[in-house]
């Protein structure tokens, strides 16, 4: 007996993992197809899970009003041994004193979130929260059985981050895997994205504006490496985020290695270029910019094929 079999037995058969994906504002081109272009792949990823029910809100259709009616339906739907994970992917905003999330209209505060997730019967809860300031955010999300996760360690990084790249790419890389058992939980998807996070400020040369935290209780004020010898991410060690499906499987073949390795490094190259602005022509940073957003949607129309 394997032990997928094992990790699935100890899960009621009835059990729903209900996700929501969403993805704010972007506010420029190369973050609006960025935000897109993830929130794209997130969708794609969850669906392809099993006993999911999936909520993707971007663009217009990512306003407060209908988060609150998605939340909601879920409070009438859920169970206490389902799964809620929620995603959010975009610029957040902190004025020192409340987080908010950008979207069209008014902002979801983190406040309005704690709100909306409190009456949600399942038990086990995942809230990655991938923005700028998201760290602001922690406070009023975490909670007992709630693991939160966070780009940033405060309100006061309020740089946009490259963390959700790497989230995304914990989900469909057999490597985040640790333990081997084909589901990749909260906390080994944290660990692979945290690591990515950080060599990459490192291979640039870059210092660090964004520092992810894991918190998986109500007391716990975040942890960057959670340790579960001490205690630390053990909630988030039992929480599935994703089991492999399809499109993880395709991510195997070296045809589609090559092609997410030739994506990154086009977004590293528009990072780059977004560093360089300043020191540009108008003109010759919104060609620039242009042509690496096509490279990146060709190689992702390849991706979906």
């Amino acid at each position: 007996m394997n032990r997928f079999f094992i990790f699935f037995l100890t899960l009621p058969l009835a059990a729903t993992t209900f996700y929501v994906n969403v993805g704010g504002l972007g506010g420029q081109e190369d973050y609006e197809s960025r935000f897109k272009a993830n929130i794209d792949e997130l969708d794609k990823l969850t669906k392809a899970a099993p006993q999911a029910k999936v909520f993707t809100l971007s663009g217009a259709q990512a306003t407060k009003l209908r988060l609150k009616e998605v939340f909601a339906q879920i409070a009438t739907e859920s169970k206490p041994d389902d799964i809620l994970v929620v995603t959010l992917i975009g610029h957040g905003t902190y004025d020192g004193v409340d987080y908010k999330f950008n979207l069209p209209g008014p902002d979801a505060s983190s406040k309005d979130f704690a709100i909306w997730l409190l009456p949600i019967h399942a038990k086990r809860q995942l809230v990655v929260n991938t923005t700028s300031a998201s760290g602001a955010s922690l406070a009023d999300l975490r909670q007992d059985g709630r693991t939160v996760i966070t780009a940033t360690k405060s309100g006061t990084e309020k740089l946009s981050t490259v963390f959700p790249r790497y989230w995304l790419e914990a989900l469909r890389d057999p490597q985040a895997d640790a333990d081997k058992n084909e589901v990749i939980s909260a906390l080994e998807a944290y660990r692979y994205a945290e690591s990515k996070t950080t060599k990459y400020y490192e291979a640039n040369k870059r210092l660090a504006t964004e520092h992810p935290l894991l918190a998986d209780t109500a007391s716990a004020a975040g942890f960057r490496t959670p340790d579960p010898t001490k205690g630390e991410g053990m909630v988030a060690m039992r929480t599935p985020v994703l089991s492999f499906g399809s499109i993880q499987n395709a991510a195997k073949t070296p045809e589609k290695q090559a092609l997410l390795h030739q994506r990154e490094a086009l977004e590293q190259q528009i990072d780059n270029l977004k560093l360089r602005k300043a020191a540009m022509q108008a003109e010759q940073y919104r060609t620039e910019m242009r042509n690496l957003l096509l490279q990146v949607a060709r190689i992702q129309q390849e991706l979906d094929k």
